[in-house]
């Protein structure tokens, strides 16, 4: 049966799309209606919180999300492979999933922190399993890796429509039940489908020799994390300090930033790279910082836009009302669209050397992703006193983004694994992730921002940030390509 091919591929690649897929359902449908539920009246089901706590806890989540895949991927090469751990992680966040469809705070925090340590476990390593698939490498490989992204934004368009309704229009604890359900499919197939993965994401030898050791420290760091969580509760009891959501979510910010500049510093400064590892280091820095900015704008999809399509939006369709939710569709649907379009047209350029450098394709996702902030602020003048405006703002903005996030988001990543010197390329993924963390983190603080800052200055002071920072790579491109050492 490991012999059959799913569209020229091994059939090892139909299990893991549908796994990742499910996934992505269930982490989009939660996330669509996450900042709905929270801010809603108990009366109406919801837990009746102010918006500006509601974004602290969103944007702690999707932070934790992306943090916790760095222990992830540690745990299943040291510990217990990567096809276990996928299996783990979605358990951990069906889990999670059917806690937030219980009633009561306690099983909401709950519910939230095993999404954050199953998607921790899940995502980085079914990638992986992805890579094993082709040992070979090359072309292939890449072919392969294009049909499993496929997946993800599937199950992200999908997901709002479904979850997004039952939440909305009939229960929210029963759109958070459908993202459980979700994830369960997705698992009943992933180990129905375990023969067609051959020997990719199996625990290796190599790494049971070193297990004991591995185990040691990992209950090292959980009992650290336990300590200074333990720490903070006695103090706050005690009166010494005073510890809100808020607090807790800048302070994160503030940690994850130190860790970054620390870390970049002491690969500098004592990791014995010569002169051009260190201009590439310097360029991976900046890349961080640039990535962490957009992910601040691009994640308010969840967040700030969403709560201005739920307040602000005509979403009256021939007298019935479209949920907010299913907004959060356009942008996987623009995906899937405009993918093939932008790969395209990266080749056709570079056929007739005419492809933009790096730094130029960075800062371009970065202006476009502030043009969509402009049209944001432009279509939030027309709200005064709660007027309500056509939905076409807010696909236009998602239009641009989507443009943004394709000209970024692959050549951040690939650079990445380019520029790394080869004894810290795992690391200097690591960073990526941070700052796709620290991205999610600062989304979430601005859109609390939203009932206390008129919008049009709330979205233009993101659409300037971001563009100046977009201009700051295009128009210093050739220092940095210069730093770049002839990566391309």
């Amino acid at each position: 049966m490991s012999d059959k091919q799913f569209f020229g591929h091994p059939r090892g690649l139909a299990t893991l799309f549908f796994t990742e897929m499910w996934e992505r359902f269930s982490y989009y449908g939660g996330r669509a209606i996450l900042i709905l539920y929270m801010p809603a009246a108990i009366a109406e089901g919801g837990l009746g919180m102010t918006v500006v706590k509601a974004a602290a806890v969103y944007g702690l989540y999707t932070a934790g999300v992306y943090l916790l895949a760095l222990p992830g991927g540690w745990i299943a090469d040291r510990l217990v492979g990567q096809r276990s751990a996928v299996f783990m992680g979605g358990t951990l966040i069906a889990a999670g999933n059917f806690s937030l469809a219980s009633p009561g705070l306690p099983m909401f925090y709950l519910g939230l922190t095993l999404i954050i340590l199953g998607t921790g476990m899940l995502k980085p390593n079914v990638s992986a399993i992805v890579g094993d698939l082709y040992p070979e490498g090359g072309a292939r490989r890449d072919a392969g890796f294009s049909i499993f992204y496929m997946g993800i934004n599937v199950g992200a368009f999908v997901a709002p429509l479904i979850c997004g309704y039952l939440g909305e229009n009939v229960n929210w604890h029963l759109g958070f039940a459908a993202a459980g359900i979700g994830m369960v499919l997705g698992l009943i197939q992933y180990r129905l489908g375990y023969g067609y993965l051959k020997d990719a994401g199996l625990y290796h030898d190599e790494a049971r020799a070193t297990r004991p050791d591995a185990v040691r420290k990992g209950m090292m760091g959980v009992g650290m994390v336990v300590a200074i969580a333990v720490v903070i509760m006695l103090l706050s009891r005690a009166g010494v300090m005073t510890v809100t959501i808020e607090g807790a979510a800048r302070a994160t910010g503030v940690i994850i930033l130190a860790i970054a500049i620390v870390f970049f510093g002491s690969v500098l400064l004592f990791g014995g790279l010569d002169d051009t590892e260190k201009k590439r280091v310097v360029v991976i820095f900046l890349l961080f910082v640039g990535a962490a900015l957009f992910w601040a704008g691009f994640e308010q999809a969840g967040s700030s836009m969403n709560l201005f399509a739920k307040e602000l939006t005509n979403r009256n369709v021939l007298g019935w009302e479209v949920p907010a939710s299913w907004l959060q569709s356009v942008n996987p649907l623009f995906i899937i669209v405009l993918a093939p379009v932008f790969g395209w047209l990266w080749v056709f350029l570079n056929n007739r050397e005419l492809e933009p450098p790096l730094p130029v394709k960075f800062g371009a996702g970065l202006v476009l992703l502030g043009a969509g902030f402009f049209v944001m602020a432009w279509g939030a003048t027309y709200t005064v006193e709660g007027q309500l405006v056509s939905p076409g703002w807010l696909v236009s903005t998602y239009f641009l983004h989507t443009c943004g996030e394709l000209s970024l988001s692959p050549v951040g990543l690939s650079s990445i694994t380019k520029l790394s010197p080869k004894r810290y390329v795992g690391q200097m993924m690591g960073t990526w992730f941070m700052g796709a963390a620290l991205g999610n983190l600062v989304a979430g603080l601005v859109a609390g921002l939203f009932e206390t800052l008129p919008l049009p200055t709330l979205f233009s002071r993101v659409a300037f940030t971001v563009v100046i920072a977009g201009l700051f790579f295009v128009l210093f491109y050739r220092p940095i390509r210069n730093m770049m050492g002839g990566v391309r």
